[in-house]
């Protein structure tokens, strides 16, 4: 689903990934990771992509909101499984949004 909600300025972090073949428990924890970002202060929405290269956007207040869901315990745990299991690669970008526009028929 698009977040269609969103009035700018707010923050976009986009997190890119290749993932492995072990995927044991992968799909548990993003979906944990989904439900416990949307009860972090500051958070917005989410939109998420997962196929050759995954996608998944999380949208935030401000800075500060997304340095304090980098360092919740829980999410940093997933994290480290990521990168001990998951993924080959991944890429985090953090955006500010000052402008946005779209279309839905």
């Amino acid at each position: 689903m698009i977040v269609e909600t969103l009035k700018p300025p707010y923050f976009a972090v986009i997190f890119s990934t290749l993932v492995t073949d072990n995927l044991k428990c992968y799909q548990e924890t993003a979906e944990r990771m989904e439900a416990l970002a949307k009860q972090q202060n500051g958070f917005l929405g989410i939109e998420s992509a997962r196929s050759t290269i995954g996608i998944t956007v999380s949208y935030w207040q401000n800075e500060a909101d997304i340095i304090t869901w980098k360092n919740n315990i829980e999410h940093t745990e997933a994290r480290n499984l990521g990168r001990e299991k998951w993924y080959k690669q991944y890429q985090l970008r953090i955006c500010k949004v000052e402008r946005e526009y779209g279309f839905k028929k």
